[in-house]
């Protein structure tokens, strides 16, 4: 597995990746509001003017296929972490997680996760951090994970 920044190239990819991942795991469980919502900021235009600011984004290929894609938010913040349904459980999403923590510029780094990823999360070390909250019909959880925490071979 290759983990390198995001091209303008892969927008098309990334994006079917974000939605086809969401309508399989979190779509079911929000408002229309809420899908709709998220169809917005993952369609590839929106990631297209992310990548214009202070933004990082990494993408995960294996055999010349994108198999997921992270986004680092002002080097901070999870904006985004899918990986193709196919491929998860086999450490695209930890790789991802690795390669954002390289280029965070702080000691701990955020994110609003699903309520279906806060599993995935907290194998990742990220610990809850208030309640359940909900913007534009999105459900989330915060959660925060202090980069000395990660471990980046831990078995899933």
């Amino acid at each position: 597995m290759n983990i390198r920044e995001m091209e303008q190239r892969d927008l098309e990819a990334v994006s079917a990746i974000c939605i086809d991942s969401f309508s399989q795991s979190v779509a079911g469980s929000l408002s229309a509001a809420g899908v709709s919502t998220f169809n917005n900021i993952a369609a590839s235009s929106a990631f297209l003017n992310r990548m214009q600011q202070d933004n990082v984004m990494f993408v995960a290929e294996r055999d010349g296929k994108i198999n997921g894609v992270i986004e680092l938010k002002e080097g901070r913040h999870v904006a985004m972490l899918f990986v193709a349904p196919e491929c998860q459980k086999q450490g695209v999403g930890r790789a991802l997680i690795a390669a954002a923590l390289r280029y965070a510029r702080a000691d701990s780094v955020t994110v609003k996760a699903s309520l279906s990823s806060v599993a995935a999360y907290e194998k990742y070390g990220f610990k809850c951090n208030g309640g359940i909250a909900e913007t534009a019909g999105l459900v989330f959880q915060p959660m925060e994970i202090e980069r000395s925490k990660f471990t980046p071979s831990r078995a899933l």
